[in-house]
């Protein structure tokens, strides 16, 4: 089913899933305030009955970290008001952002308003993040196959245990800002990226994707967080990324206490220097960014992608939303009878994975929680036909 419009709120999009078309909501006005509401407002979230699952994932292949088990949590649908089971009608992946884990607040409120709508839900922590710190060392990044790729694996069996005798379940990836770019890279990761990961080839690597406010460009959002205006929202993501670093129990290299301690970084970018891009392998922090950025792959080769539905605000101050803009010009310009499998929703306001609207609650979830909902259920509906 193809749902892309020549229209950026791609109103028939919203019609096919039923939700409204975005506008955000007192006194949450504008960017940044729509960026700050969890944290100035913190959701009130009952208390997370996930059950543990721990995930082997192989050394990274520069040497920066061995061996050793990533932790996620699976959430099972919601039971019925009189408290009956609900069998789960697909699994979905959920991955956090920069600086995130399976703990914050706006993960675990995706995965509630999935969970309500009888979806399974699996939260991951990435490498680094708590609480699965101890599990394995480093940290994560923008293209992280090598971790990725055995999680989809294990998801996967997961698939098969949840579902009925003989069956699998469908497996669905939702990612909120640098999470959304991962299940990218890692959807477009090749046959032999696949073939090492233990993963079929002859499918795709999800059944179905949903991102909120993922970067596509990673050198314009590098660009984009340096500027003045952002200079308190870089300070506060530097700080959770070099507590984070140096707070690995497996420690870390001299050159990496010296950039962090000695002469700490002030720039996203330079943190991507001294850490990200060595340790996963590149030899810059420009090739990084390139290889990690799924834009261009997005511009030229979207055939492998399951149906894949992308939300950015306009006025996110964090990612520029021109790549964004760019790649929906491409699908927009594609003949209508071709099967695309990317559709995009981009709304003038809603800031940095805010999307706080009218009718957003603790049940029901914000704006883009409810458009990820109506996706995915969509999807899984397609997949029983």
């Amino acid at each position: 089913m193809v749902f892309h419009s020549r229209h950026q709120n791609n109103p028939r999009l919203l019609r096919q899933l039923g939700v409204r078309a975005y506008q955000q909501r007192w006194p949450w006005i504008g960017g940044d305030l729509q960026t700050l509401r969890d944290t100035i407002r913190p959701v009130p979230l009952p208390e997370d009955q996930g059950e543990p699952v721990r995930i082997a994932v192989p050394a990274l292949a520069s040497g920066a970290a061995a061996a050793g088990e990533l932790l996620a949590f699976l959430d099972r649908p919601l039971p019925t008001p009189a408290g009956d089971p609900v069998p789960p009608r697909a699994l979905v992946l959920a991955l956090h952002g920069l600086g995130g884990s399976s703990r914050r607040e706006g993960l675990r409120r995706l995965g509630l308003t999935l969970q309500r709508q009888g979806f399974a839900v699996l939260r991951l922590n990435l490498r680094g993040a708590d609480p699965g710190r101890h599990l394995a060392g480093g940290t994560y990044a923008a293209a992280c196959n090598s971790d990725l790729l055995p999680v989809v694996r294990r998801a996967r069996q997961l698939c098969r245990d949840l579902a009925p005798s003989g069956s699998a379940l469908p497996l669905f990836g939702a990612g909120v800002s640098l999470g959304g770019t991962m299940l990218l890279n890692g959807c477009l990761a090749g046959s032999d990226a696949r073939a090492d990961a233990g993963l079929r080839t002859d499918q795709p690597v999800l059944d179905g994707l949903f991102c909120a406010s993922s970067p596509l460009d990673l050198a314009a959002c590098s660009a984009s967080i340096e500027r003045p205006r952002n200079r308190i929202y870089q300070r506060w993501l530097l700080q959770r990324l070099v507590r984070q670093t140096l707070a690995d129990p497996f420690g870390v290299s001299p050159r990496e206490n010296e950039s962090l301690t000695r002469n700490p970084p002030r720039s996203i970018r330079a943190f991507d220097a001294a850490v990200t891009a060595p340790r996963w392998g590149f030899s810059s922090v420009d090739a990084y960014y390139e290889c990690a950025s799924p834009l261009p792959s997005l511009l030229t080769n979207r055939c492998s992608l399951p149906p894949t539905l992308l939300v950015q605000a306009l006025d996110d101050p964090w990612v520029p939303a021109a790549a964004a803009e760019q790649l929906l010009m491409a699908v927009t310009s594609q003949p209508t009878e071709q099967q695309e499998p990317v559709s995009l929703l981009l709304t003038q306001t809603g800031g940095h994975n805010g999307f706080h609207a009218a009718g957003d609650s603790l049940e029901s979830g914000c704006w883009s929680d409810r458009v990820a909902s109506a996706w995915l259920k969509q999807l899984s509906a397609d997949a029983d036909r």
